[in-house]
């Protein structure tokens, strides 16, 4: 008899999770809170408590080809970059194409996740659900996958600000944030400077009297888009990029990266200068926050000091007055009310996770918690990745080391990152390919790069230079997909379908020639005749 699996939440994780339970055998039941698939990408017009909320706008930063799930590569006409309603419909055509549906019962809340007495024999679960009519109902698993997100509680921290019980404007966090209309024509101060932030301040500088991007770090700010006008994430989430890095010194690499951001622009004249080097946190991915700066109709501002009514005071001592509207881009933290307090063992109450899916505390290997996590590339593919391992530990196809072990990973990992980050976040921060390969170490589905490179030089040639599109990982081994290898061949022809919308005929080959012989013959023309001074000199520059 099949193991059954409970599965919190039918987003990009809970999908994912579902089908790859199908793939082992196990038999998946979703509970998803909503009346719809998608978590965080299915847009609505009022925030609802203790779900994830977007701006109608939204569009991702990570280009189709590296977001896509490794054995569904996204329409080749869709864009690049897609607006949240193609991610949408992404996930429909996802779910109906794996019949994943029917595993998911919708406007079910679950209530507690608890070990069932006999937990260290048989590492089962009690489930509690409440459906939309309020029934409450217990079922047993033999396994639980979480995948219900971490940016469904945000951070307003109001009590930073001396004086703002004193602002008589409408105070918001990014999370209630749904379009720019309520603040046509005023004065708005928007505080902070991640994704969230840029988006929104740049959103609102098209309609505003006055736009302010107050920050305490200030930025590095890069756009989605490339050399040659290709993705940015797929030229530089490669593998060999990541090896020449690994060999060169950090002062080296953050030198080169700051040059280069600074000669688009110059990032201390435009007031974004950060205080922490390029590779030590995220950038900022924006492509208008410059042009907006440029234009004047985007202010950048220095922290917050204090609040005086409608006054915003800055700590560099300029005052802003008649301000309409504060909102708050101060990111989320994450909680799991469901599930057992003895879980959250870590520094202030985080959850201390295994490679960030397993808690190490468990005796069994039974539960997991996907998308715990933060990464500079793209979400899904590493959260899918997650949930093929996990379902494989729980079908007891793979094993996990001792908890002594996994403590002391756990605390190396936290190490690692602490420069950059505060202990919390340096517990979710992951580093995108080494993390994606560890993880398909441990389901044995790693690509082996020499092994390619002899037999398959075609591929092999691409999956090292070229980008860590998630096609590799579909390659070999358990969950081998057929169509990987033709996915990573015309992954390029896929990103520049999308632009292919204007016919544009190439020259003959008799026209080039025509061409090269008429230039080359003014040449000699422009040559004679300056030889015979009838012509400066320095007009002879062909």
């Amino acid at each position: 008899m099949a193991k059954r699996v409970a599965v919190i939440g039918a987003g990009s994780s809970g999908l994912t999770s579902i089908k790859c339970c199908l793939d082992e055998g196990l038999e998946p039941v979703c509970f998803e809170s909503s009346d719809d698939i998608g978590g965080l990408w299915k847009f609505k017009e009022q925030p609802e408590e203790d779900r994830c909320g977007i701006y109608r706008s939204v569009i991702v930063n990570t280009s189709k080809e590296m977001m896509s799930y490794s054995d569904f590569p996204m329409p080749d006409h869709f864009p690049n970059f897609i607006h949240n309603s193609m991610v949408m419909q992404y996930f429909r055509l996802y779910a109906e194409n794996f019949k994943l549906l029917k595993h998911i019962h919708f406007q079910t809340t679950v209530r507690s996740v608890r070990q069932r007495p006999d937990f260290s024999d048989s590492g089962q679960w009690e489930v509690v659900t409440v459906d939309r009519d309020g029934r409450e109902e217990t079922r047993v698993f033999d396994g639980v996958l979480v995948g219900s997100g971490h940016y469904t509680q945000p951070i307003k921290p109001l009590s930073d600000f001396p004086g703002i019980d004193t602002f008589p404007g409408t105070i918001t966090h990014s999370w209630e944030y749904k379009d720019p209309d309520p603040y046509f024509g005023k004065r708005v101060v928007v505080v902070g400077i991640g994704n969230s932030g840029g988006d929104i301040a740049v959103e609102l500088s098209r309609v505003c009297e006055k736009t302010f991007m107050s920050t305490r770090k200030g930025a590095w700010v890069r756009g989605r888009v490339a050399g040659r006008g290709l993705p940015l994430d797929m030229t530089v989430m490669t593998r060999a990029r990541d090896l020449i890095y690994g060999l060169l010194p950090q002062p080296l690499l953050n030198w080169f990266g700051e040059r280069s951001l600074n000669q688009r622009h110059d990032h201390k004249l435009y007031g974004l200068q950060a205080e922490y080097r390029i590779l030590d946190h995220h950038v900022c991915i924006n492509d208008d926050i410059p042009s907006r700066i440029l234009v004047g109709e985007l202010v950048m501002k220095s922290n917050v000091q204090k609040f005086q009514g409608s006054t915003v005071v800055f700590d560099d001592g300029t005052v802003e007055e008649k301000i309409d509207a504060v909102i708050f881009c101060t990111g989320y933290t994450y909680r799991f009310p469901f599930l057992p307090d003895s879980l959250n063992a870590g520094s202030d109450g985080d959850l201390k996770l295994y490679r960030r899916v397993f808690p190490p505390s468990l005796e069994r290997p039974t539960l997991a918690i996907l998308g715990l996590m933060r990464t500079k590339g793209a979400f899904i593919p590493v959260v899918e990745l997650q949930a093929r391992w996990a379902t494989r530990v729980i079908a007891g196809l793979n094993h996990l080391p001792s908890a002594e072990k996994m403590d002391k990973i756990i605390e190396k990992d936290i190490q690692a990152n602490l420069k950059g980050y505060c202990p919390k976040v340096a517990a979710l921060q992951v580093d995108h390919i080494p993390y994606l390969d560890t993880i398909a170490k441990e389901i044995g589905v790693r690509p082996n790069i020499a092994l390619l490179l002899l037999r398959d030089p075609a591929v092999g040639l691409r999956v090292f230079f070229g980008p860590c599109t998630p096609y590799q990982y579909r390659l070999s081994g358990p969950g081998h997909w057929r169509g990987a290898r033709q996915a990573i061949l015309t992954q390029w022809d896929r990103v520049a379908k999308p632009m292919k919308t204007r016919p544009i005929p190439e020259p003959s080959s008799s026209i080039l020639f025509f061409w090269l012989g008429l230039s080359g013959g003014a040449g000699v023309i422009f040559a004679l005749m300056a030889m015979q001074k009838k012509v400066p000199l320095f007009l002879n520059i062909y």
